[in-house]
This record gives structure tokens, C-alpha cells and sequence, in this order.
């Protein structure tokens, strides 16, 4: 685990690449924002039950994009076109459902508009999931707080939920395909469902089991001028960061708001490091942050303020418009500054399996395996 990449910056990376998607709609930028998040996936994922839920995360994001899509020809669009598609019967609505249309004219602008608006969301779905590709959300519990020990176990167990929920039901229907019985349908689909759900359920218990076996929850005692104290600096550290964030956001706030929110996020870093005196617990061989971690971080990053800087200086590039329709055009920098998010696949590649592994070990002559199965005649 000495030359693994930390479960925080396979996060960081991701959030970075997550970040830099919502900065554009440029279909160009977000396909190879994809193409990206994928190659690093497939050179650098480990072979987990977390690691496979890439997929399921994919088809949420198509399906996303799908159902945007249908949104915009079903209930219109705000964007006015001249290109019609095709005319669609239109449902006369109440007059108090002004502004609603369903049905009606559907344009090649409404069309585009949408489809640049649901790529986005699905490129940002599609680095969630590389990030809990990447990194198993477990590994995430060793490098938090210990202040936020408890809302970082509910937030593993959730996230690791669905995961474990996917491998479960591949293996049913695996097994159901062996043994010749059905795993499509409503019959397949409520004789799968229920092993699965019953697994799922007997693992929250083991959990809990285990979690009360060692002391979880217990909280060491504290004066109380040290918990007034957290809760102050706590509480005050959350307002400083909210009010930061809306003066970064809005042109009036401008000169206020860096400093009100790095003041905000120190106060709320010290309310947490307090915090945890009350809650002790020892860390089994913690993940440590070396420069493989620091590379993959520092990507993820600098794709994020660079495109960040690239939609400040040329927004046309990184929003083509829809009206009048034009073809996008690929930036080139900012394409060049996606192309940093590769870093992780030189810098930390999946580790092969090891030769003198019991797979790849050979049978002894002498063995039971090795010798030849003889049938008996009927």
C-alpha cells in the first residue's frame, strides 16, 4: 500500500475532471473529457467489486442524456429554432400551466440545446464513477476526521451499496444461465431479486455486528470549553464558507469573498480537529500521500483551472451557440489541458498480477489434478 495512489486523489482527480465538464458545453471538449476518464479507468482500476460498477455508471449517464433528450421534443424548449424536426400533436393545457407546452413544432436548435445541456450532466456522472472505480469509498474512511467518523461510515456504506448490489446480481444470473433456468423478465427478475436483496440485508447486519464488537461509537470525555469551542468554530467556519462562495459567485461580492471564505474553511478545519478528540480510534496501515498520489491530484486539478480560465477568457469556444445553428469548432489549448487528465494512467497504472500467484503456479506431476480421470464402462 506504500506505492498505491491515495483514495483522496483518485477523488480529486475526478472531481477536478468533474469540475472542468461543468465549465463547457462544447460536445467536442466533454467527448474527450470522456475518452479521458475512460482510458484511465481501463489502464489503472484494481480488480474490486466497486471497479465494475463503471459500467452501471455509464449506462446511468446515457440514460440521463436519453431522458433530456425526450424532455426537450415532449415538453418544448425555451430555445427559439427555425430548423423544424418534425411537428408533434399539441395538448391544450390549463391557463395555469402557462409557459408548459406538450407536443408542438420540435426544432434541430431545441434538439442541439438539449443535447449539449444532457451531455454535461452525463460527462459529470461518468467521473463519479471512474472515482469509485478507481478508489473503493472504504479506503476513504482512513484519511477522514475523526469529527466526521460517523457521517463518513453511513456515506462508505451507501456508496458501496450499489456496487456490491450489481456484483450480486451478475453472479445470480450467471448461475441461473448455468443451470439452464431464466434471468430476463418479470419471473427471472423476482427470483434473482430476492437472493440479492437478502445478501445485501445480511451484510448490513455483519456490519453492524462488527462496527458494535469494536467499539463504535464510543466518545472520550472532553471539557466542556473544548466542545463550546468546536461547535463555535464549527458552526461559525460553515456560515464563513457559504457566504465566501456567494460573494465568488455574484460581481458585488467580489473583493470579500476569497478572504471571507479561506477564513471560513480554516475556522471549519480547526471545529473538526477539535472534534475528533472526542471520538478515539486507531488507524490500520493509513494510506499515505507520495508524489504518485500528488501527480494524480495536480492533474485533475490544473484540467479544472484551466478550463476554468478558458471559458473566463473565450466563453464562445467552450459554449458554441445553438442559434443560429453552427458546427463546434475543438479549442485547442483547452483540448491540450484535457489531455493532462491522462497523467494518472503513466503515473499509476494497474500493478499485473504476480507470477508466483496460485493461478499461474504449476501442478506437481505427482498431484491429484495432474493425473488423467479415467472413466469406468456402464
Amino acid at each position: 500500500m506504500r506505492d498505491s495512489v491515495h483514495a483522496g486523489a483518485w477523488w480529486l482527480w475526478a472531481l477536478g475532471l468533474g469540475t472542468a465538464a461543468t465549465r463547457t458545453t462544447n460536445p467536442l471538449l466533454l467527448g474527450l473529457l470522456l475518452a479521458v476518464s475512460g482510458y484511465v479507468v481501463a489502464t489503472c482500476r484494481p480488480a474490486t467489486p466497486s471497479a465494475r460498477a463503471y459500467t452501471a455508471f455509464l449506462k446511468l449517464a446515457l440514460a440521463v442524456l436519453v431522458i433530456r433528450l425526450v424532455f426537450a421534443v415532449v415538453l418544448g424548449s425555451p430555445i427559439p429554432g427555425t430548423h423544424v424536426l418534425v411537428s408533434l400533436p399539441e395538448v391544450p393545457l390549463p391557463d395555469w400551466a402557462q409557459g408548459i407546452r406538450l407536443g408542438g413544432r420540435v426544432t434541430a436548435e431545441a434538439v442541439v440545446f438539449a443535447l449539449y445541456d444532457g451531455l454535461k450532466l452525463a460527462t459529470l456522472l461518468v467521473c463519479v464513477g471512474a472515482a469509485n472505480a478507481l478508489a473503493t469509498p472504504a479506503r476513504l474512511l482512513k484519511s477522514l476526521p475523526g469529527a466526521l467518523y460517523e457521517i463518513g461510515v453511513a456515506v462508505v456504506v451507501a456508496l458501496t451499496f450499489a456496487p456490491h448490489l450489481i456484483a450480486d446480481a451478475r453472479r445470480l444470473r450467471a448461475a441461473r444461465r448455468l443451470r439452464g433456468r431464466p434471468d430476463r423478465g418479470v419471473r427471472g427478475l423476482l427470483q434473482v431479486g430476492l437472493p440479492v436483496l437478502e445478501g445485501a440485508l445480511e451484510r448490513s447486519v455483519a456490519l453492524a455486528a462488527a462496527m458494535d464488537a469494536r467499539g463504535y461509537g464510543r466518545t472520550a470525555e472532553v471539557p466542556p470549553a473544548v466542545r463550546r469551542t468546536t461547535a463555535a468554530l464549527t458552526l461559525g467556519g460553515l456560515l464563513g464558507v457559504c457566504a465566501g462562495t456567494y460573494g465568488l459567485l455574484t460581481a458585488e461580492g467580489g473583493t470579500y469573498g476569497l478572504p471571507v471564505l479561506l477564513a471560513g474553511l480554516a475556522a471549519a478545519l480547526a471545529g473538526l480537529w477539535l472534534g475528533g478528540r472526542r471520538s478515539p480510534r486507531t488507524r490500520y496501515r493509513p494510506d499515505t500521500w507520495n508524489p504518485r498520489s500528488c501527480a494524480v491530484a495536480a492533474s485533475g486539478a490544473v484540467v479544472a483551472a484551466l478550463l476554468a480560465l478558458a471559458a473566463a477568457r473565450d466563453p464562445g469556444a467552450l459554449h458554441p451557440g445553438v442559434v443560429p445553428l453552427v458546427a463546434p469548432a475543438l479549442p485547442l489549448w483547452p483540448a491540450a489541458a484535457v489531455l493532462l487528465g491522462l497523467l494518472p494512467a503513466v503515473a499509476a497504472p494497474a500493478r499485473p498480477a504476480p507470477a508466483h500467484s496460485a493461478a499461474a503456479r504449476p501442478v506437481p506431476a505427482h498431484s491429484a489434478a495432474a493425473r488423467p480421470v479415467v472413466k469406468e464402462p456402464s
